[in-house]
Order: C-alpha cells, then sequence, then structure tokens
C-alpha cells in the first residue's frame, strides 16, 4: 500500500463524519445527525460524489455513503467537512453487513450509482439488484422507500430490468438515456468520477428507480431469465 493511502488511511480515523465498522449504531443514527430526518443510503460510493450532490440539494435529509475502500471515501469525507455538509457522512463496511447498522425501516431511500456491474454470469450474485441483495435491503427500507440505479452498464440495466419484473417490484422510472431528456432533473444531474469518464467515452448513462413489494422476499426460489442463458465468453 503507498505512503498516500496510510496517510488517508490515518486522516479518516480523525473525522467525525466517517464510521469505521462502528458499533452500537442500529437505531441511533438520528443521534449521529441530531435530527430526525429522513436517510438515504449511497452504497459503493466510491468517492462520495452521489452522497455529496444529494447533500447539497436535500439540506432537509440526511445520506450516508458506504464503501469498502477508506482511500476513496476520504475524498467525499474531506469535502463534507469543508464546505461543510452537515447531512453528510460516510461508513466503512461491507455492503453484506447493512443489518448490523440498521434496524428495520431506517433507510428511506439506496443509491447504486455506477457500480462493478460483475458481467460473468458465475459473478451475478455480487451485483447490487440481484435478489440477494434485495432481499437484504427490504426489511432495512421504511414504507415506500425506493431503490435508484444509474449506470453506463447495458448488461446491468437489463439485468435489474429483469429482476424487478421476476422479484414483483414497482417500476416507477425507467430512462434508458438520462441525457436524451429534454430536460434533465437535478436529481439525475449529479455527476460522479465514473460517470463524468463514461460520458467523455461516449456511453450512455441509464437510470432504474423501482419499490421493493411488501412480501418478504427469498432469492433463492426466483428464477431469472438470464439463469439458464451460457456463460457469455
Amino acid at each position: 500500500m503507498g505512503q498516500h493511502k496510510l496517510e488517508r488511511f490515518a486522516e479518516i480515523e480523525t473525522f467525525p463524519n466517517v464510521l469505521i465498522y462502528p458499533e452500537g449504531m442500529q437505531g441511533n443514527w438520528k443521534n449521529f445527525y441530531k435530527n430526525t430526518h429522513p436517510l438515504t443510503l449511497e452504497l459503493a460510493c466510491g468517492k462520495g460524489d452521489y452522497t455529496l450532490g444529494l447533500a447539497r440539494l436535500y439540506p432537509e435529509q440526511n445520506f450516508l455513503g458506504v464503501d469498502l475502500k477508506g482511500n476513496r471515501i476520504w475524498r467525499g469525507a474531506k469535502t463534507a467537512l469543508e464546505e461543510p455538509l452537515i447531512n453528510a457522512a460516510f461508513l466503512r463496511t461491507q455492503i453484506d453487513k447493512l443489518p448490523d447498522y440498521f434496524v428495520p425501516g431506517e433507510i428511506s431511500s439506496i443509491w447504486i450509482t455506477f457500480p462493478d456491474p460483475f458481467l460473468r454470469k458465475s459473478k451475478s450474485k455480487k451485483r447490487l439488484t440481484h435478489p440477494r441483495f434485495l432481499q437484504l435491503y427490504q426489511p432495512l427500507l421504511a414504507k415506500g422507500a425506493v431503490i435508484n440505479l444509474k449506470t453506463d452498464s447495458p448488461e446491468l440495466y437489463q439485468f435489474t430490468q429483469e429482476v424487478i419484473a421476476a422479484v414483483g417490484c414497482e417500476l416507477l422510472q425507467d430512462i434508458p438515456d438520462v441525457y436524451a431528456l429534454p430536460e434533465v432533473p437535478a436529481l439525475l444531474s449529479i455527476q460522479t468520477f465514473y460517470e463524468k469518464m463514461h460520458l467523455a467515452d461516449g456511453r450512455t448513462i441509464r437510470y432504474l428507480q423501482f419499490r421493493l413489494p411488501a412480501t418478504p422476499l427469498d432469492w433463492r426460489s426466483i428464477k431469472l431469465p438470464s439463469d439458464d442463458a451460457p456463460e457469455a465468453d
């Protein structure tokens, strides 16, 4: 590990807006933010561009970027301290550990922005919109909560459409080309570091917003059409 990364890891341990594998946070986020505003997560947040952008747009809501890589979190957390954005914070942990940090109904919405699409079929269970993860999120979400996906990957976009149909989700928005819209909503105009790179490469940005069904999910019983597709080379 480079010296630069080591310095950043040491620095985020001193940041009041970064929690690193914390204990006792279930049901206590209102104490951390010192208010009872709705809490939105950005999963695999990287540098936290969307967490910061949402926090600027909605000062009466709380936002939490979640990522395992402290080197990336450092950038977003430092920006939030400098501005300052008191409604933006960061949690360093694995996504599959979310139940360790939240009680049922504590999360008002989820954003998944430009995640690794894990294109190989054998890696599909690692996709953050796979039914395995939707089952993980479901009890933690408040009534009426929504999940947002923004991606440049046509494969992940199509896979998520497939999952939405198979799971019985309520599809709220399906935008195959965000920047082909006559006017891009403020919510979708936030651009992450990776999105800017993708746009420079001429890639299409896609967006899905959906709501999970009320019935508890059992991801192992959900059959997806792509399950029968051959593994891509």
